[in-house]
């Protein structure tokens, strides 16, 4: 393996490299399997990496752009611990996940009685990460409202409580993240223009796993190296010809599918060798569609409808990203329709749902 072969293994907590080192010399410095580590060696990665070390020094907003599972809470978090405040406190929040009056308290807190079970004041995530950097997630599913508050706190660096009169100052760097294209949802209406152009001063846009499918196996040996904690253990070996096809499959959920695939052979597979028959049919076979039940007279379309989500989480393992991904979807459309269904909970991890 020759120098620019190697594979980077950077925790995110690891200072940015200077340009007289090399960062195959960092890596080797620092092969711990933390959980934040950012795992690569192909060109595109390399690119992004020069990026993050010289976005991280400035306070400028950056906006991570890419589909889900690429990884952009690494990149973020990455960026943080190579800046000023890398000794502070970073706060990640998933707006996607929550409806808009749960987001606005979760961001920016309430006071006691702001409404019905309000009984205690609350500390909003914006707060709570003062002096650090607050990563909002998927900022593109957030509802007007919120886009308006938030635009207001970039702008004049204080947050009101749900319920409070009073301005609270806030000092924070703010890094958020997409897989869609917002400039398109500016143009729809979907989105503010104005909140818009003060997010993204610095835009990085994260690569699919498709693009970078020479990282496929460091990441496959990276995650069967780790258990379900992220802790080292002694770990199984992918054979040649399982390799073969996960290096084929395109991996629609990107790292975070790969990942999940991993954490499942690490449990099922029966030998310490992968074979190709320890793979799921999905993976083995991706051409295999989900087939539709025939016509039932007696199904409603919102019955019909939420069997055809839950049957495309099971074909998944639960894995959401996977189903939304397959069925054309966003995240926050099937949280939502599971929350309609009543089955959140059951689907709350990406995993084997409970029975």
């Amino acid at each position: 393996m020759t120098e620019m072969e190697k594979p980077n293994y950077l925790p995110s907590n690891v200072p940015a490299a200077s340009e007289s080192e090399t960062l195959p010399g960092v890596a080797a410095l620092n092969r711990s399997l933390d959980d934040k580590a950012i795992v690569y060696k192909s060109e595109v990665m390399r690119q992004l990496m020069r990026m993050v070390d010289r976005v991280a020094p400035s306070n400028a907003t950056v906006l991570v752009l890419g589909e889900s599972g690429t990884g952009k809470e690494l990149i973020a978090h990455a960026i943080h611990q190579r800046s000023h405040r890398r000794n502070k406190p970073f706060v990640a929040i998933n707006c996607g996940a929550l409806r808009e009056t749960l987001l606005e308290s979760e961001l920016f807190g309430h006071e006691k009685g702001a409404f019905t079970g309000a009984y205690n004041r609350k500390i909003g995530l914006a707060e709570a990460a003062n002096g650090g950097t607050l990563f909002l997630d998927e900022i593109g599913e957030m509802s007007p409202g919120i886009q308006a508050k938030l635009l207001r706190f970039l702008q004049e660096g204080e947050i009101f409580r749900v319920g409070g009169k009073e301005p609270i100052k806030v000092d924070i760097r703010l890094i958020s993240a997409t897989n869609k294209e917002l400039d398109k949802e500016v143009m729809r209406g979907n989105f503010r223009e104005d909140l818009f152009y003060r997010i993204n001063t610095i835009m990085i846009h994260s690569p699919p796993l498709r693009r970078r499918k020479e990282d496929i196996q460091i990441l496959v040996e990276h995650f069967l190296a780790q258990n379900s904690h992220g802790q080292a253990q002694k770990s199984r070996q992918m054979s040649e010809e399982a390799m073969k096809i996960l290096m084929r499959y395109d991996w629609p959920g990107n790292i975070r599918e790969l990942q999940n695939v991993c954490e499942r052979l690490q449990i099922l597979a029966e030998g310490q060798m992968i074979m190709p028959g320890d793979l799921p049919e999905h993976i083995r076979n991706p051409d295999n569609k989900i087939i539709i039940d025939d016509y039932d007279p007696t199904l409603s379309l919102h019955e019909l409808e939420k069997r055809y989500i839950l049957k495309a989480l099971g074909y998944f393992d639960g894995n959401k990203t996977q189903a939304a991904n397959a069925l054309g979807i966003t995240i926050k459309t099937l949280y939502n329709k599971l929350h309609e269904y009543g089955e959140f909970e059951r689907y709350a991890v990406h995993s084997k749902p409970k029975a």
